[in-house]
């Protein structure tokens, strides 16, 4: 079953948001975004 968005999490589109607003490159976001909810957990931990 497929989302809205064509297979994209809400926990990946977090991760990329966040990524980016934190570090303003597309590599990070990328990788952040491959790791979802375990980047999300990490930046409200310990940003």
């Amino acid at each position: 079953m497929k989302n809205a968005l064509g297979g994209f999490s809400l926990g990946t589109l977090i991760a990329v948001a966040l990524s980016w607003s934190a570090n303003h490159s597309i590599l990070w976001a990328i990788i952040h975004g491959f790791l979802s909810w375990f980047y999300v957990i990490y930046y409200f931990l310990f940003r």
